[in-house]
């Protein structure tokens, strides 16, 4: 049998290949064999910028930290299902450019919503001293300050937006439609998708919806600023 990679561009594959490695350590906490928690996600997934955790390589450092067999799947096979064809397009080393600089954005997004987050209970983007009595904004500031962001779904709803511009008419196979979808009206809902949920904040929902959302204004953005567009003779 042919090996899935045998075809696959550079980039993409050793992204897969990098972020399969980087999961295996925190199966040893995820099966019980510790019973401490997770000391990977809490080292290399990224903080809040004023939190005591903080540490500058986890900007690079969360994009290959995943939560579960869940997270790094979807997002695995998202990148495996349209990284190539994008990498096609770009070139490997544009494209390992444009995934880094869409999950930079993802962070920064994250951040500035969490900033606005903070500003709103006490006055300012930093935590002051006694800066809350009420326990439910204290344990609103806890989990911005001391619970990691971790994985590569900014980068990977960037290279979502960039297959749904430059491929609009393939026709996507989507989970519970029976029919298939044309990739310029599925992604796009995707994306208001997460909108909702991000604006909605809906109770047990621990996922960074506005990281995904500036991964794919990044990714947006960079396939408009450097005019990339698929070949002439390609049809869609």
């Amino acid at each position: 049998m042919q090996s899935p990679f045998a075809n696959m561009p550079p980039v993409v594959k050793n992204l897969i290949i990098i972020n399969i490695i980087c999961f295996l350590p925190s199966l040893f906490y995820s099966h019980g064999f510790s019973g401490n928690s997770d000391p990977v996600a809490e080292h290399f997934g990224v903080y809040y910028f004023n939190s005591p955790l903080f540490r500058p390589w986890q900007v690079i450092t969360h994009m290959f930290i995943h939560g579960g067999w869940v997270h790094i799947f979807f997002n695995m096979f998202v990148l495996f299902s349209f990284g190539p064809a994008v990498e096609y397009i770009m070139d490997s080393r544009r494209f390992l450019a444009f995934y880094f600089i869409c999950g930079l954005g993802s962070i920064a997004m994250q951040m500035f919503v969490q900033a606005i987050e903070v500003h709103a209970v006490t006055g300012g983007i930093t935590i002051p001293l006694n800066y809350a009595n009420d326990p439910a904004v204290i344990a609103k500031l806890q989990a911005i300050y001391y619970v990691p962001m971790v994985g590569a779904s900014g980068a990977i709803f960037g290279v979502m937006i960039a297959f749904g511009m430059l491929y609009p008419n393939v026709e996507l196979m989507i989970l519970f439609i029976p029919v298939p979808v044309k990739a310029k009206y599925i992604i796009p809902v995707l994306v208001l998708y997460e909108l909702f949920l991000g604006v909605g904040q809906f109770g047990g929902d621990d996922v960074a919806h506005f990281a995904h959302l500036g991964g794919a204004l990044l990714g947006f953005i960079l396939v408009k600023a450097w005019h990339i567009q698929r070949p002439k003779d390609f049809r869609s």
